[in-house]
């Protein structure tokens, strides 16, 4: 198959006029994907009032942005708006779709990956492009989706090697955030909204949204408890730990799915992705997918009883022993330390 475009699309998501972080996010990540292909940067923006955000795309690297702007769009509604991007995909078959692993991300774009017949990967954690060879066959500039499988026990890179276009979802947090210097001098490109009979076969009656009051994305401190820590009242440690050190409380998927702490609070592959500059793992083991969550921090601090834990893998200090004991002498000694 011989592949004509070499165009890598972000698909800006908004809420009000309001820009997703993941999207300029994924502008940062499409922007060296673009580079690596030799190939174009441009933004899909839909909605209404939306030319000022189309605008800040070029500050962090596309060179277009695609505009489609109208009172009609100014909410996400499952209908228009995969009708409109799988109409500009079938048209201009760009070589990259990149998606937000959001509620809206999640919706729209398996209906524009199954019009288009392109290939779809769901939470990545890493995109590179590289020459594959796949069933002796030799694939050139291959997008390489790449996420934990089998419950986050290994590390699977996933292409789609016989299609068009290829598209993955990321959650927000995974790619770093990277605007230029200088912005591009981009171009806004205004398409037209012209209306379907089944863009109206679902309206908004109302919406009640209620903001997210955890913020671990912005923490600079977090202490995170995994299901070592025993139990939800075990927890209360953690969180006079945190509180201490002026940090969040965060935890792992087995924690919240034992009840210890609340979803929104679950750091990983499933949770949130976070950069914070102290990382305190305790009773964490390390899965891949937890991993994949914290490793960039710019220090991680490890309690765990077992010693062969892959958690001390990336851990720059590790402690073995039992959190329950080692916590406690943590905030002794802090507790001293701020007299």
């Amino acid at each position: 198959m011989k592949i004509q475009n070499k165009d890598v699309w972000v698909f800006i998501e908004q809420r009000n006029g309001k820009p997703a972080d993941v999207s300029f996010e994924l502008l940062s990540k499409g922007r060296k994907l673009a580079e690596n292909l030799n190939g174009n940067l441009k933004a899909v923006v839909i909605g209404s009032k939306i030319k000022q955000l189309a605008a800040e795309t070029f500050k962090y690297g596309a060179v277009e942005a695609l505009v489609i702007d109208s009172p009609e769009l100014e909410h996400y509604r499952t209908m228009p708006y995969s009708r409109i991007l799988t109409e500009l995909a079938e048209l201009h078959k760009p070589r990259i779709i990149l998606f937000g692993a959001t509620v809206i991300g999640r919706d729209l774009a398996p209906r524009v990956a199954s019009h288009t017949k392109g290939g779809l990967t769901a939470d990545c954690t890493d995109l590179q492009i590289s020459n594959v060879k796949y069933l002796k066959n030799d694939y050139e500039n291959l997008l390489l989706q790449i996420r934990p499988a089998f419950g986050g026990n290994i590390i699977a890179t996933i292409i789609t090697p016989e299609v068009e276009i290829q598209m993955a979802t990321v959650r927000e947090g995974v790619m770093r955030l990277d605007p230029l210097p200088v912005p591009v001098n981009g171009r806004i490109t205004e398409i037209p909204y012209v209306s379907n009979e089944f863009d109206n076969l679902v309206k908004i009656i109302e919406q009640h949204r209620q903001e997210n009051k955890v913020n671990l994305k912005g923490a600079s401190i977090i202490v995170s408890g995994g299901y070592g820590i025993g139990s939800k009242s075990n927890f209360k440690l953690i969180q006079e730990l945190a509180a201490l050190l002026g940090g969040e409380v965060a935890g792992s998927r087995a924690a919240v799915d034992a009840g210890f702490l609340t979803a929104d609070r679950q750091v990983g592959q499933t949770g949130v992705t976070v950069r914070p500059k102290l990382y305190i793992a305790c009773g964490i083991s390390g899965a891949i997918q937890h991993r994949a969550g914290m490793n960039e921090s710019n220090k991680i601090i490890a309690i765990n009883s077992d010693p062969d834990a892959p958690i001390f893998s990336i851990a720059h200090y590790g402690i073995v022993g039992d959190a329950m004991q080692i916590i406690p002498m943590f905030i002794n000694v802090f507790k001293q330390k701020l007299r």
